[in-house]
């Protein structure tokens, strides 16, 4: 293969967005245009559409698929989340179970291929980003399943790099004179922190002093606020009693919980699930308790979670700014119009910024440095937005500058940089 084609692809594959870019031993690529509808076309959103007609979407086209074919169609988000689950074995799909495995496989195989048609070339080698911690109970079999996924893409040689050290890659670059830095990845499912020493000269593995990482993201935060605001307008709150019982029941919290995940709430279409919904909705005690449930089987049955998330999402980011906004949503069959004020998201989702405060203290720790040490903190994400999150850092980072990664490149540069080393044979 000449010099000027890439060999091996840098892969940043995330919760919520993906990147691509690419190496040879010689060179680095930028990220490849993997979506031409996007606003930044080398940002693919990680969507899948599966029209019930046939044929595979993803980015914005997936959206645009699932518009088209009225609601026939499976679309999924965050498809990330389920590979270190263990009891997630996969969803129905025009009638057939698909595994995890093959689901991001699928999304994989699509961005090879795209990639490939960019450079004129096909590269079967890759080097993947992978969080400090996937969400799950078993981070091995996690990254087995990216890897197999992977190789269902048809990648034959699979790297893994943590995508905090990438990002540090992309920092330490840049970086002007030695420095003790933080860098903080803040994405749709998880945040990870890397702790190391910067300065003008390559980053060496010794440089790394920690890397720590836990399962909670924007994603989380979207589910705080469904849950403490949204979620009573779908049945959350519903009191029924079931024949011949005594006793006023309320929506038992698993299903509440599968209703507040972005990635999980396509769960409440299996079978025994949706029996027991119906049966809630004829047990419900008012008639505003039925009307929710009825807005709940909407959501549900027309695939509409995707787009409820969206709204919420949007309210979320209006709330970075502002001191309130409105979740918004409106389809046939739904309607919901909910005020929500920063200081009530801030209640609403105490327990998940702590869980990121607690992981980046942790991190510091196994640094073996003083905080007060820490000169500098980079942060990439749109997570890394949030005001309190934000006010969280300095506080407790009050001598460190703070710095914004301007865009969602940081993670994928490394990687590219990353990619070339292990071309080399340095890796």
């Amino acid at each position: 293969m000449p010099h000027d084609n890439p060999t091996r692809y840098a892969i940043d594959f995330g919760t919520s967005n993906s990147l691509l870019a690419a190496a040879s031993a010689d060179r680095v690529f930028d990220p490849v245009p993997l979506d031409p509808l996007a606003g930044d076309p080398t940002v693919l959103r990680s969507i899948l559409a599966f029209p019930d007609a046939g044929g595979l979407f993803v980015g914005e086209a997936a959206l645009q698929a699932f518009r088209d074919s009225q609601g026939e169609a499976r679309l999924l988000r965050s498809i990330k989340r389920h590979l270190g689950a263990r009891s997630f074995r996969g969803t129905l799909i025009r009638n057939r179970l698909v595994t995890p495995e093959e689901l991001v496989g699928a999304f994989l195989r699509q961005v090879r291929e795209r990639a490939d048609a960019h450079f004129g070339v096909e590269v079967r080698r890759a080097l993947l980003g992978r969080p400090v911690h996937f969400d799950g109970e078993d981070d091995a079999f996690a990254e087995a399943r990216l890897r197999k996924a992977a190789e269902l893409a048809g990648f034959e040689d699979v790297l893994f790099l943590p995508e905090p050290v990438a990002a540090a890659r992309t920092f330490g670059a840049a970086a002007r004179r030695e420095e003790l830095a933080l860098i903080g990845d803040f994405g749709g499912g998880t945040s990870d922190y890397t702790v190391l020493r910067v300065g003008p000269r390559p980053l060496e593995r010794s440089d790394v002093l920690a890397v720590g990482g836990v399962a909670v993201a924007g994603d989380a935060l979207d589910a705080a606020l469904m849950r403490s605001q949204v979620a009573r307008h779908f049945g959350a709150e519903v009191r029924y009693r079931a024949p011949f019982g005594a006793n006023v029941l309320q929506m038992p919290q698993g299903v509440i919980s599968l209703l507040c995940s972005p990635a999980h709430l396509s769960m409440l279409q299996r079978r025994d699930v949706a029996s027991f919904l119906a049966d809630v909705r004829r047990w419900s005690l008012s008639e505003d308790d039925r009307a929710r449930m009825d807005q709940l089987t909407v959501l549900v049955d027309d695939g509409q979670g995707f787009q409820l998330f969206e709204a919420i999402e949007q309210a979320k980011r209006r709330l970075s700014e502002a001191q309130q906004a409105e979740v918004r949503f409106s389809y046939p069959g739904i309607e919901v119009r909910e005020r929500v004020t920063r200081a009530g998201f801030e209640a609403a989702s105490r327990r998940e910024v702590d869980a990121i405060v607690a992981c980046l203290e942790e991190t510091v720790r196994a640094a073996g440095v003083p905080l007060e040490e820490i000169t500098t903190v980079c942060c990439t994400g749109g997570t890394a937005k949030v005001p309190r999150i934000a006010a969280e850092l300095r506080a407790r980072l009050p001598s460190a500058r703070m710095e914004q990664f301007k865009n969602f490149h940081s993670v994928v540069q490394g990687l590219a940089v990353a990619a070339q080393a292990a071309e080399r044979g340095e890796a």
